[in-house]
């Protein structure tokens, strides 16, 4: 299936020499590639006879490839970055390398320090609700979540089943392999337990607490988790307003198959009593409206809105001078009591325009100032962003 990152990944070689794709393993990385890039020398470097081909005389393939190649799995071999400068210095040309990769301290160091100014880094996630909409598995995506393997499968079992090796995998070979040697039942553990603070403000303390580690522990198994694409940590909103505005972010699992499988849920039916349902909505929400901004705004940011009070807004979006903010809601009714957030937001930073995301069919204005817009327009890309 087409992918919308496909337009950005070809205007990015357009404009830098490489480009590097980063995501969670199993979201499409390389068959997009692939696709857009189908003449291209491709190595994957987690097959030794690729690596081998790159290992014994790295100089003398940039020699006879000096352009179109990819890389996957780019992470595998490091040393490989310097020598990478040096070829696209010598060749002044763009989009020349792409290199895939899970994120990694070695790879993004290696980027950073290496080929600053040179590479650009675009990253992938698993489907959007928008990319499926129209197709037979859109219905599928909110619960068993948005991996290409997971739904191209049929049957709750053969989905499930897919997904605990997905995690299983993750922590015990991923991790591993990319010199993170963190014990997996902890890290399955917290993963768990985060299940439960799903679209909450984060407390390192009490996770801590339930762990019976340190806080720092939690903090860098947070960061290995978010550094594999798997949680978001939502980053407080800050601005010279007289109230007091929270300093915690608030955590959301990702992708939302993971979330309700890590949570026990083993069927779509479980999730209509599940009462977390209308935090996961809440994420699927945010996650598909950073996807969408992403390529349709101009270098957005992304916060929330909460004072210490409880006033609260789900969503912020920043694209220079202007915030977007909206308000997450599971269900077809909005009254009065979900407005209060959005309006105090609105007040206290002087926005004329706030948005609320509903399961509700009508679009319509409940007043000069906000809108509702169905969840159905939004996967249909017609938020106005």
């Amino acid at each position: 299936m087409p992918r919308a990152d496909a337009h950005r990944l070809k205007q990015l070689l357009k404009g830098f020499p490489a480009v590097l794709v980063v995501g969670p393993r199993q979201c499409g990385k390389s068959t997009l590639v692939r696709h857009v890039l189908p003449g291209w020398t491709h190595l994957d470097l987690e097959r030794p006879a690729d690596a081998a081909v790159l290992a014994t005389d790295p100089e003398g393939f940039f020699e006879a490839n000096p352009r179109q190649v990819v890389l996957d799995e780019a992470q595998r071999i490091p040393e490989v970055f310097p020598l990478l400068r040096y070829v696209i210095d010598r060749v002044k040309s763009k989009g020349r390398f792409v290199l895939l990769g899970s994120a990694s301290p070695d790879l993004m160091r290696s980027v950073s320090e290496t080929l600053a100014g040179r590479v650009s880094v675009l990253e992938l996630t698993p489907f959007h609700a928008s990319e499926l909409a129209g197709r037979s598995r859109s219905s599928d995506r909110w619960f068993w979540g948005g991996c290409p393997p997971v739904l191209s499968l049929r049957g709750a079992r053969a989905r499930a089943d897919w997904l605990s090796a997905y995690v299983s995998t993750f922590l015990e070979r991923d991790l591993p392999a990319l010199g993170l040697s963190l014990p997996a039942r902890r890290l399955r553990q917290l993963w768990t337990m985060l299940t439960h603070v799903h679209g909450n403000l984060l407390s390192i303390s009490d996770l801590a607490r339930s762990l019976a580690v340190s806080s720092h522990t939690v903090t860098r198994d947070l960061d290995v988790l978010e550094g594999g694409f798997m949680i978001r940590r939502l980053q407080p909103f800050h601005a010279n307003v007289r109230k007091r505005l929270t300093k915690r972010p608030k955590l959301y699992v990702r992708d939302t198959g993971l979330l309700h499988f890590l949570a026990g849920l083993r069927g779509k039916r479980e999730l209509e009593t599940w009462p977390k349902r209308g935090h996961s909505f809440e994420g699927l929400v945010v996650e598909e409206l950073i996807g969408q901004a992403g390529r349709r705004l101009t270098r957005p940011e992304f916060h929330f809105w909460r004072t210490q009070a409880g006033a609260e807004v789900d969503l912020l979006i920043s694209t220079g001078r202007r915030l977007i903010p909206v308000e997450i809601k599971f269900g077809a009714v909005v009254d009065a009591r979900d407005l209060r957030g959005l309006q105090s937001c609105m007040e206290d930073l002087g926005l004329k325009r706030g948005y609320v995301v509903c399961t509700g069919k009508e679009r319509r204005k409940l007043n000069p100032r906000i809108e509702i817009v169905p969840w159905e327009d939004v996967v249909a890309g017609r938020f106005p962003f």
